[in-house]
Order: structure tokens, then C-alpha cells, then sequence
């Protein structure tokens, strides 16, 4: 079981931890939402709960809990630039589809 980020991904993170003066990484999580059933929850850590998973990849922490993981679990989170825009992609190995909009998974 892992998550991982990708090299862009852990630079970016890194690059926004040290910005904001503090954080120990990044959460992924997810939660009930949208068409196909579920959608990711990404955020950034200021403490670590006593229930959170962790994870490390390219030196920056990844957190998740244990209800989330199997939905996510093998997941790399890569951050990817397309034309002007710019953004975190979940790259999960359990996706068996997708809404049209790409907010929301099943697996």
C-alpha cells in the first residue's frame, strides 16, 4: 500500500510549504461527492492526527486516513501544466470510471 507524488508534484508541494512558513506535507483523501460517487480531497497538513497514515515520496509527507486508502490506494499525484493552466492529476490504478467533468470516480 502507497501513495506517491510524482518529482513536479514534490517540488510544487515543497516549493509551497516553504512559502506559507509552515506544514509537515500534503493530504489525500476522499469523500462522497459528485456523479460518479466519490472525489478527491486534497490538502495541506499543519499537524499530524494520531489516525493519519503516512507516506513519503521525493522527501515530502503524504497523509491519508484508513477509510480512504483503499479507494486510493497506488495513487500518484503528479502536477501537470497545460497551455496556461495548471494542477494536481491523480493518477489511481483503482478507477473503473469517471464523470465527464473529471471531478468524480468510481472504483
Amino acid at each position: 500500500m502507497a501513495l506517491t507524488l510524482s518529482e513536479k508534484a514534490a517540488k510544487h508541494v515543497s516549493n509551497y510549504l516553504a512559502k506559507r512558513g509552515k506544514g509537515v506535507g500534503v493530504r489525500l483523501a476522499v469523500r462522497t461527492s459528485g456523479c460518479s460517487g466519490m472525489a478527491y480531497k486534497l490538502e495541506f497538513v499543519d499537524e499530524i492526527s494520531p489516525d493519519d497514515l503516512a507516506f513519503e515520496s521525493h522527501g515530502v509527507k503524504i497523509f491519508t486516513d484508513a477509510k480512504s486508502l483503499p479507494y486510493i490506494d497506488g495513487t500518484e499525484l503528479d502536477f501537470v501544466k497545460q497551455g496556461l493552466n495548471e494542477g494536481f492529476q491523480f493518477n489511481n490504478p483503482n478507477v473503473k470510471d469517471e464523470c465527464g467533468c473529471g471531478e468524480s470516480f468510481n472504483v
